[in-house]
């Protein structure tokens, strides 16, 4: 219908009155003649309302589909029925309709007022695949719990290491970083640890490479050394059903990581810079200067109150600094005759926010995938070489800003460096004292290099004679190299009576892989089923070399010899792995798994293990009786059960008697100098696998379009035999620690994961998404034969003692459990000390008083994301939470008054002792569960705005910038640095700190 726009003729609604009454008749013949288009606006004439409904093809209404005017702004959605109305100026427009899941239709409006639209459903979107073990599948076939980040839904900011970039985003995956350091790493748990002492982090497959779980010598953190960047996708698998092809090195849940390819079409290149500012986000609250003389003077004998000085010094002021990064990425994609190819530089310069702390890495990377023979063979070669440098500083310094005598000056006239020290009569630094923290940092030297080199070649050929037949060739390998050393002046404190020392270190590890498996993928029409089954072998060795290097003094004199011979282990894993997956008319699915492993860890008799896992999941959605339920896209339910293995314990010969190296304190002396000697290692003969038995249950849904996708499961992880160690009976095995098989735990939980997209409109898009995981550990079994008298296994020691533990396994509780005295209060809720719960009643406070209380694992966590898109402005954040994880605070415990009582120095005091007061006389302060404190939080990770210019210089670069803030606040009530450490023992913990970044992205 042709609307007239009555405010573009008459201005001003009265004046039309007034001349409609003057000459009503000239003014309706006026109107008429108007109407039939003589002497109109031609736009006007041209405008058109247009209504419709977008349906999709079986005829069911879209709701919140988008309808635009191609070209424009100009758009609408539809409704609950899918109707909608759109005012359009031009009669000839095309009308483009979109909605998730289905593909965008074109309709030309050729002048017609009613336009019904049908669009059919996205195949791709459908087809979409998932990368799993030895291959992938579709998202839609899967009957394991896998959780696919890709991207676009990756954190924003400055992210050193992969794990970073996924943090908050997958229910069931906890990732605590390990501090602020530069390439710190980080604590990744996939629901829950599964073992006591054995590896609990989950396998990280990149390409098709399981990588090397252990540490590479020169850097803090093996992750450092690969870069976000070159990252497109995490899959994470979490049940036994989707890692049990995996088998050995799959209990703890698999993450593959898959790189960026190249691109079909010309070359393209990229190029990203980020700075980042970082800051100390929080320090310990200390006794001011003023307040620490007062604490002296009442509680020092006189001859340490003599020793206060009169600086006013802020220690933690001194070693902490403002810290600039940069982080650089040049990237070029595209193809070359038929050749996809992906070449990357990436150059990152971090620096920490403890002074001398840095960290410098280069990397490239080589991305080649072309295919062959009429596309019946894929080839896939990636190559990535990594190099970074290091400069280490001591923590230390960070308890000893904690401790240092804020009265003190920082630079004394001495031969320390020019640093106050405390030293007795002669001059010597006294060997209990603490040391300057600047000295610590300024002194000293730690440095470390390290090159790494990840690659492999993938050959995947489609026979001609059967395409349903695929072979599948990956070879591959992972090496590294790193070396360092440390240097410590005779001037430094610590090792000023020893002429100084200089030490150095050098380790290479060669990671080799051979993977080779068949699959058969075919559609049985007759039957309506499909199958796809694969059946391989994998190799993979291990090999690590470890020379020996000499101590030497300032002075070049040889304070320690090398041992005489360099350390060599390997350790080599084969397997072979069947899986099975069937459909049955698109809705019934079936995957049977199993795999069978042998390491050499193990003695010929036990070297095999046996792997399986089945599973079922039902497309409920695909059955006829939900055909009328339109708000429905996807239900489909999931059983799984699953058996894997663990064999990595640190120890590559757990199983042979042998001689091992004695460590430095058990050196004989010829002369000035001592030797190394050998001694027998223990041993158990009879050690084999620990596994890991794991059920799972799930929901997979969408609503109204996957509008809204979730996933709900339910898991029970059971491990037996555990390879963990325990003390040997007395006299036996020559070791005080033995490794074994001993006891069981289990892991039950539920996860929660919700992903909507609340508005879709051409331009405003809002997405968020929500997690939640609820965990809880158990140990259910710690002995081989029963002993009810045993109360556990102590761990978890802390400072401000000597020997003191906090931490125990016992049978019925969680793992690491703070083992601890039950403190007394008096009438005003002030803790007494030296007073503490007599338990057991026998009217003495003891050891037999002490009780099983909390743990460091939080009973849930929560994780937050949301992204929100308005033209060319966006902006994304993500929140984390735990809830009921309990934090040991090693430094309040340490706020006692006795720290002044010292011979010959002071030391400083937390200010949670004026709210104590406790002289420390009784060191079963230490153990008492008033420094366990309830560490729940909220913390806001990170958040981004970015704007994207578009195509500018005449349309040859396309220009974004982003700002973004991380670690921006964190809610809690925990007292303090950080209520987020993953051994639960808070003490000298390098802080996380906060982060400002600014970003540039030029496309090209």
């Amino acid at each position: 219908m042709i609307q007239l726009a009555r405010k573009s003729i008459f201005p001003d609604a009265t004046s039309f009155k007034k001349r409609l009454a003057w000459k009503s008749r000239f003014l309706l013949f006026f109107i008429l003649l108007t109407t039939a288009g003589a002497g109109i606006n031609p736009a006007i004439a041209q405008q058109l309302t247009v209504t419709g409904t977008v349906t999709s093809s079986t005829g069911e209404p879209l709701t919140g589909a988008t309808v635009l005017l191609k070209g424009t702004s100009t758009a609408a959605a539809t409704d609950i029925n899918g109707k909608f109305t759109l005012n359009v100026p031009d009669r000839n427009g095309v009308l483009v309709a979109s909605y998730i899941g289905f593909v965008p239709k074109e309709v030309p409006i050729n002048g017609q007022s009613t336009l019904n639209i049908a669009l059919g459903e996205d195949a791709k979107a459908l087809e979409e695949v998932v990368v799993v073990g030895y291959g992938t599948q579709r998202k839609s076939d899967l009957t394991g719990s896998v959780t696919s980040v890709s991207s676009e839904e990756f954190n924003r900011g400055q992210n050193t290491t992969p794990e970073q970039l996924i943090q908050g985003k997958v229910a069931g995956v906890q990732i605590t970083s390990n501090g602020g350091a530069p390439g710190a790493g980080s604590q990744i748990r996939i629901r829950g640890g599964s073992s006591l002492n054995a590896n609990n982090n989950p396998l990280i497959v990149i390409d098709g490479v399981p990588l090397d779980n252990t540490g590479v010598a020169g850097t803090a953190n093996p992750l450092s050394m690969i870069n976000p960047n070159d990252i497109e996708t995490f899959n994470v698998l979490k049940d036994a059903s989707a890692t049990a092809i995996y088998g050995s090195r799959a209990s703890n849940g698999v993450i593959i990581i898959t790189t960026k390819k190249g691109q079909s079409g010309k070359m393209r290149v990229n190029f990203s810079t980020l700075a980042t500012v970082s800051e100390v986000n929080k320090t310990l609250e200390l006794l001011s200067a003023d307040q620490y003389r007062e604490v002296v003077n009442q509680y020092a004998p006189a001859g340490n109150k003599a020793l206060l000085g009169n600086a006013n010094t802020n220690w933690q002021d001194l070693i902490y600094r403002t810290a600039l990064s940069t982080d650089n990425n040049l990237s070029l994609s595209g193809t070359y005759k038929n050749l996809p190819y992906r070449v990357s530089l990436g150059y990152l310069d971090q620096n920490g926010i403890l002074k001398t702390s840095n960290m410098k890495r280069s990397s490239a990377a080589l991305t080649l995938n072309p295919t062959f023979l009429d596309d019946h063979l894929k080839v896939n070669m990636n190559v990535r070489g990594i190099f970074t440098k290091s400069n280490f500083a001591d923590e230390g310094a960070i308890g000893a800003a904690v401790n240092m005598d804020p009265t003190q000056p920082v630079y004394a006239n001495n031969n320390l460096g020019g640093y106050f020290e405390w030293v007795d009569a002669n001059g010597n630094p006294i060997s209990l004292a603490p040391r300057n923290p600047l000295s610590m940092l300024e002194q000293r030297t730690a440095r470390g290099e390290a090159r790494r080199s990840i690659g492999n070649l993938q050959l995947d050929y489609k026979f001609h004679f059967l395409p349903e037949l695929r072979a599948n060739l990956n070879v591959g390998y992972d090496i590294s190299n790193g070396e360092g050393y440390t240097r410590l002046p005779t001037t430094l404190a610590s090792v000023y009576a020893r002429g100084g020392s200089n030490t150095q270190y050098e380790q290479s590890k060669t990671n080799k892989l051979l993977d080779f498996y068949l699959n058969y993928t075919k559609d049985l029409e007759n039957i309506k089923s499909r199958v796809d089954f694969t059946a391989g072998y994998s190799y993979q060795d291990f090999l690590r070399e470890e020379p020996s290097f000499p101590e030497y003094s300032a002075e070049g004199t040889v304070l320690t010899p090398a041992a005489l011979n360099p350390f060599k282990t390997q350790n080599t894993l084969v397997s072979f792995f069947g899986r099975l997956n069937y459909a049955l008319l698109d809705r019934y699915l079936f995957t049977a798994t199993i795999r069978r492993d042998g390491s050499s860890r193990f003695s010929p008799e036990n070297r095999w293990g046996t792997f399986p896992a089945l599973a079922f999941a039902w497309r409920i959605i695909e059955e006829p009786f939900l055909k009328d339920v339109t708000a429905l896209t996807d239900l489909k339910l999931r059983v799984g059960y699953g058996v894997t293995g663990q064999q990595e314990i640190g120890e590559d010969y757990p199983y042979l008697a042998r001689y091992v190296v004695g460590d430095n304190t058990v050196g004989y002396q010829f002369g000035n100098q001592f030797y190394n000697t050998w001694r027998p290692a223990g041993f158990d003969p009879n050690i084999k696998w620990e596994e890991t038995t794991t059920y799972n249950a799930g929901i997979d849904f969408g609503l109204w379009n996957n509008r809204i996708t979730g996933t709900i499961d339910y898991y029970h992880k059971k491990t037996k035999d555990l390879l963990a160690t325990i003390p040997p009976a007395a006299g036996t095995n020559l070791t005080n620690t033995l490794y074994t098989n001993v006891g069981s735990l289990e892991n039950k939980g539920l996860e929660f994961g919700v992903n909507v997209k609340a508005i879709t409109k051409p331009d405003f898009t809002w997405d968020f998404s929500f997690n939640a995981t609820f965990n809880r550990n158990e140990i259910t079994n710690l002995s081989k034969t029963q002993d009810t008298a045993s109360v556990g296994q102590p761990v978890g020691g802390v400072a401000g003692g000597t020997g003191n533990t906090v931490q125990i396994h016992t049978v019925g509780y969680p793992t690491f459990s703070y083992y601890l005295f039950k403190q007394v209060y008096d009438e005003n809720g002030r803790p007494m000390e030296g007073f503490y719960v007599d338990l057991n009643n026998d009217g003495v406070i003891n050891e037999k008083d002490l009780y099983r209380y909390k743990s460091p694992a939080p009973l849930t966590s929560l994780g937050f994301s949301s992204q929100v898109a308005y033209k060319k402005l966006s902006m994304s954040f993500t929140m984390r939470a735990n809830l009921g994880n309990y934090v040991f605070n090693n430094t309040r415990a340490n706020a006692v008054s006795n720290n002044v009582t010292w011979a010959g120095y002071l030391l400083n005091i937390p200010s949670s002792y004026l709210e104590t007061r406790f002289t420390g006389v009784d060191d079963r302060r230490l153990r008492s569960d008033l420094w366990v404190e309830n560490a729940s939080f909220l913390r806001l990770d990170n958040i981004n705005l970015s704007y994207d210019f578009g195509r500018v210089m005449k349309e040859r670069v396309g220009l974004r910038l982003s700002a973004s803030a991380q670690n921006v606040f964190t809610i809690t009530k925990y007292s303090g640095l950080d209520p987020e450490v993953a051994s639960g023992i808070d003490n000298n913990f390098y802080p996380r700190p906060r982060m400002y970044s600014l970003g540039l992205n030029l496309e090209f």
